[in-house]
């Protein structure tokens, strides 16, 4: 079981770290080449940023179902009796994220689940802030080291 679940949490780390790095990757070499005013550059890049985050979630909630599935890996509590995909999006998120409200929780093998869910979103909006910080620094005035306004 103990080998299930870290192919299960690696495919899943990987998958979402994989979807991050190309979006980003993208947005670096297509963003200069878009013809649009500088500012909207950045806000598309904020938006692409929100749908590459909502993507990994829903990475992780498949991974929740799946593995409350199987039945043996562990649970999810805080729920009805049965536990949708739409219920596991709901945790996903709350993990992902780091806000974890307390109402839904893992047990069994889904905690170790939970514990990588929170450092790769971590990491992975950490990410994003500094990619999208060197954005701005490109493409608004007075961010990229020039006379700053008073």
């Amino acid at each position: 079981m103990l080998l299930a679940v870290l192919a299960i949490n690696s495919i899943l780390v990987v998958a979402a770290v994989l979807v991050h790095y190309e979006l980003l990757y993208q947005m670096a070499h297509l963003t200069p080449h878009l013809h649009i005013p500088h500012r909207y550059r950045v806000l598309t890049g904020v938006l692409a940023v929100i749908v590459a985050h909502v993507v990994e979630i829903w990475l992780f909630a498949g991974g929740y179902f799946l593995m409350h599935a199987v039945g043996n890996m562990g649970d999810l509590h805080g729920f009805g009796a049965e536990v949708t995909l739409l219920e596991c999006s709901y945790f996903s998120f709350t993990t992902f994220t780091t806000l974890g409200y307390g109402d839904a929780y893992a047990t069994g093998w889904l905690r170790s689940t939970t514990g990588l869910e929170a450092l790769t979103g971590f990491v992975l909006i950490t990410w994003s802030a500094s990619f999208l910080f060197l954005e701005m620094q490109k493409y608004w005035p007075n961010l990229g080291g020039g006379r700053s306004r008073r």
